[in-house]
């Protein structure tokens, strides 16, 4: 009955948030994954400072990691114009734009998920295949990561979530362009400042809170789900 009331723009920005989140979580995952196993199985040189520089969205105002990534990334910017220049690849003022300054926000909590589901896994079982000869990369892919799946599949979904409201980084970044960049908090936004906004804010609110509860519900069922069966 709430979607087959919104009005075109307003399924616009609905689309551009779920399509940017997925993509955001989708490129997202291998490199949290990657990060968490470095994080949680070596120490060396520098681990302080990765382990920073990963939660440092958290902690930054998103206002300014869009900023920064502006200055890095936009068009006038030296990366983003080589980017453009030699693969074409745009993000400032695109909904790729959007779905990448979601993820960097959304990558933490990913990360923090996938970490402390590698840490709870025994490294006796990976010592042992070690012993045994199985190569590092085989007993990752065969030990750790099946038994990481609890927190990889609770990281990915609400990493999901939080990249779906995410505000600050994507308007900084991005703008809020209907049809391009608007997002569904953007839109949010822009409804509560004309008149008669409260309506239609009023349906999208309820929109991504439902989405919101959605993706917390099925995280917990998910991750429960593949924790019994890895047990059994």
């Amino acid at each position: 009955m709430i979607y087959m009331s919104l009005t075109p723009s307003e399924i616009d920005a609905l689309l551009i948030s779920l399509r940017a989140s997925f993509f955001a979580t989708l490129f997202g995952l291998p490199f949290a994954i990657l990060i968490a196993y470095v994080l949680a199985r070596f120490r060396f040189p520098g681990h302080g400072l990765l382990n920073v520089v990963v939660h440092l969205p958290l902690v930054l105002p998103p206002v300014v990691t869009g900023y920064l990534l502006l200055l890095t990334l936009g068009r006038k910017a030296p990366l983003g114009a080589a980017l453009e220049t030699c693969c074409g690849i745009v993000f400032s003022f695109r909904w790729t734009g959007a779905a990448l300054a979601a993820g960097i926000m959304a990558f933490p909590l990913i990360v923090r998920a996938v970490r402390l589901s590698i840490e709870a896994i025994d490294t006796r079982l990976e010592q042992s295949a070690l012993t045994l000869g199985a190569h590092p990369v085989w007993v990752f892919l065969t030990i750790t990561l099946p038994l990481a799946l609890p927190g990889i599949v609770a990281g990915a979904i609400l990493g999901f979530a939080k990249a779906l409201g995410e505000f600050g980084a994507t308007i900084t970044f991005v703008s809020n362009i209907p049809g391009e960049t608007q997002t569904l908090p953007s839109a949010i936004y822009s409804y509560t400042q004309i008149p008669n906004g409260d309506g239609p804010a009023l349906r999208l609110v309820i929109i991504a809170i439902v989405i919101s509860m959605a993706a917390l519900f099925a995280s917990e069922a998910m991750a429960r789900r593949v924790k019994t069966r890895i047990i059994s």
